[in-house]
């Protein structure tokens, strides 16, 4: 008789079920923080990017006109 009451606590489906939506709330907002730190990483190297070929070219242009005066 003891048993039956073990396995019924046991797989109960109400627990098992708890413990997976935990687990997967705590996956997911994992994964959306990485996500955003990528998101906010890719827009910080573009930023760079950015700034780093307008100096380029500036630079450029900038010798360009030096020498052809």
């Amino acid at each position: 008789m003891k048993k039956n009451d073990l396995d019924n606590t046991l797989f109960n489906p109400d627990i098992s079920s708890n413990k997976d939506l935990e687990i997967n709330k705590i996956k997911t907002t994992n994964v959306n923080v990485l996500l955003n730190r990528v998101r906010l990483d890719q827009k910080r190297t573009l930023k760079k990017r950015i700034v780093f070929s307008i100096i380029l070219a500036g630079l450029v242009s900038l010798l360009a006109v030096y020498f052809i005066i």
